[in-house]
C-alpha cells in the first residue's frame, strides 16, 4: 500500500492499494506513530540503575530516566517525560509532561564554565534530539515552548526563546537571546544570529544565515559564497543594488528601441 497526494490517485489505484492524503508526508508520520504505538517497546517508568539523580532533583514517577543519565539539584522531570541514555539535565532546569530528550543532549550547558543564574526552561510534548545542547539563561531563563521539535546536533544558544509548535532540522544553530516565534520552521545548518527576533510562521530555507530579524511571515533563503570579508562586504553591498541596476538597463534598452 502506498501513501499519495490526490493528483497520483490513479497511477496508484492502477497498480493497486492506496491512501490518498492531502499531505503524505505528515500522512506517513502519524502512520509511523501508530505503529510504534502499536508494536513498538513500551517505555519503563523509573530511574535506570546507573543514573545519577541528585536527591534535590523532582522526578515524576511516570518519567523514564535512562542509563547513564545526571539530573542535577533543583531539575524537574514531568509526567510521561522520557531521557534517553546519556541525557544531562541541570541545576534548576526544567522539562515539562510528555516531552522525549534522546540519547547524548544536553539541556542547561554552562556557559564559559561558569555558574549562570538562569536556567532552562522546556514545555510539555516538546522533542529534543540526540546530541543536542541547549545553554541555559545568563540573567533570564532560555525557554522552549510547548509542542517544539528539535533535531539531533542542534546548538541553541543562552536567553533563546523559541515558540510554540516551531521545528529545527539538523544542525541548525541559534545564538543568544535570539527570539523565534510560534510555528516557525529553521531548515537544517541554518543559523539564527544573536538578538534577533523571528516572527510567528516564518519559515529558513535549509545552510541560511539570518542576519536581521523577519518581523513578517514567509518562507526566507540566504546563501553567499565564502570569500576575503573585505571583498565579501563590496559584493554583498553591491548585490543589494542589483534589481535597481536592472531596472534601468531595461528602462534604456526600451529608450533606445523608441528612438
Amino acid at each position: 500500500c502506498v501513501i499519495v497526494a490526490p493528483a497520483m490517485r490513479e497511477p496508484a489505484l492502477a497498480r493497486g492499494a492506496c491512501i490518498v492524503a492531502d499531505n503524505p508526508y505528515v500522512y506517513f508520520a502519524r502512520v509511523t506513530q501508530l505503529w510504534r504505538q502499536h508494536h513498538g517497546a513500551a517505555v519503563q517508568s523509573g530511574v535506570h540503575p546507573s543514573a545519577v539523580v541528585d536527591v534535590g532533583a523532582v522526578v515524576h514517577p511516570s518519567a523514564s530516566v535512562g542509563p547513564l543519565c545526571v539530573v542535577e539539584r533543583g531539575a524537574h522531570i514531568g509526567a510521561g517525560t522520557v531521557l534517553k541514555s546519556r541525557v544531562t539535565v541541570g541545576e534548576n532546569c526544567h522539562i515539562g509532561a510528555r516531552c522525549t530528550v534522546r540519547a547524548g543532549a544536553v539541556v542547561r550547558a554552562d556557559r564559559d564554565g561558569g555558574g549562570a543564574p538562569g536556567a532552562v526552561r522546556i514545555g510539555d510534548d516538546v522533542e529534543i534530539g540526540a546530541n543536542t545542547c541547549i545553554d541555559r539563561g545568563a540573567l533570564q531563563d532560555t525557554v522552549i515552548e510547548d509542542g517544539v521539535k528539535l533535531d539531533n546536533l542542534i546548538q541553541i544558544g543562552h536567553n533563546v526563546h523559541i515558540g510554540k509548535h516551531s521545528a529545527m532540522a539538523g544542525c541548525v544553530g541559534v545564538a543568544g537571546s535570539a527570539t523565534i516565534g510560534a510555528h516557525c520552521t529553521v531548515g537544517g545548518g541554518a543559523i539564527v544570529l544573536g538578538h534577533l527576533e523571528l516572527a510567528d510562521n516564518v519559515h529558513i530555507s535549509a545552510a541560511t544565515v539570518v542576519t536581521r530579524s523577519l518581523t513578517k511571515p514567509g518562507q526566507y533563503t540566504g546563501m553567499f559564497p565564502i570569500d576575503d570579508n573585505a571583498r565579501w562586504e563590496k559584493n554583498a553591498a553591491t548585490l543589494k543594488q542589483l534589481y535597481g541596476l536592472r531596472e534601468r538597463v531595461k528602462a534604456l534598452e526600451q529608450a533606445l528601441k523608441a528612438a
